[in-house]
């Protein structure tokens, strides 16, 4: 019986300390390795995510993808269309509901 509660006990404990998830995926296309390296849906406007992004191992800062005009906003506000097999592709069709 003590050793029970001592096991839910450090159990508990563990899952109270846990690192928070982080949303990362990578894939190959088109010869290049994409990984998705942290992801939020726009609560406002449900086809934009914002999206930090490495292209062979070079991150991107957090930029907009917006998979209905299919563009990526970069900070500066310019709006830059997708790459066949790029990055916001990758985006878009892999969170597709």
């Amino acid at each position: 019986m003590v050793k029970n509660i001592t096991l839910l006990l450090v159990l508990a404990l563990s899952f109270s300390f846990a690192l928070p998830a982080e949303a990362s995926f990578c894939r190959h296309s088109n010869d290049h390795l994409i990984c998705v390296l942290s992801i939020k849906r726009s609560a406002k406007n449900y086809w934009e995510y914002r999206a930090a992004v490495s292209v062979d191992g070079e991150k991107r800062p957090i930029e907009i993808y917006n998979c209905r005009q299919r563009v990526r906003v970069r900070k500066d506000g310019t709006a830059v269309p997708f790459q066949p097999k790029g990055a916001g592709e990758l985006i878009c069709s892999a969170l597709k509901k």
